[in-house]
């Protein structure tokens, strides 16, 4: 039996990739979606805000599986820049919780100590940054894709 490989020319392998990474981004934006409304991550205004990039991540993401053309990319590209954007906010916005949180209970903590009390609060501290990995997920998803290099005509097997 001849290896996988050798079926698959260069492009083949790519497109293959491609499909696996957006494949596992649509999964990784479905389960973290779910996953925040499960913990009721609505209070306010910027709780939504994952939510609502997830969801519009869901639907580029799908698009781009139904049909990849140059505005899709473009638009999955800005999107994937505001999920890096967002994944940033959220890990200052958990970290200041917790800070202010910690300064309230015990005005006298400071040093390695708060650090370390800031990083184990109740915010999970760098759980945002599950929108900056999803973010470079998606850039990869669109590095060097082909329907990039044309003007709007979708790529075949893509």
């Amino acid at each position: 039996m001849k290896p996988l490989h050798r079926f698959l020319d260069r492009r083949g392998l790519l497109t293959m990739w491609r499909r696996l990474a957006l494949g596992l981004f649509l999964f990784g934006c479905g389960g973290t979606a779910a996953e925040l409304l499960l913990l009721e991550h609505f209070e306010d205004p910027w709780q939504w805000t994952p939510i609502v990039l997830l969801g519009l991540g869901i639907v580029a993401g799908a698009l781009l599986a139904l049909r990849a053309t140059r505005r899709r990319l473009r638009v999955f590209q800005l999107l994937m820049g505001l999920y890096l954007c967002a994944g940033g906010l959220g890990v200052y916005l958990h970290l200041k919780s917790n800070m202010e949180f910690e300064m309230e209970m015990n005005p006298a903590v400071g040093g390695f100590d708060l650090i370390v009390k800031v990083f184990m609060g109740a915010m999970p501290a760098l759980a945002p940054g599950q929108m900056m990995q999803m973010g470079l997920l998606g850039f990869l998803i669109a590095l060097g894709h082909p329907a990039l290099a044309s003007s709007e005509s979708p790529d075949k097997g893509e």
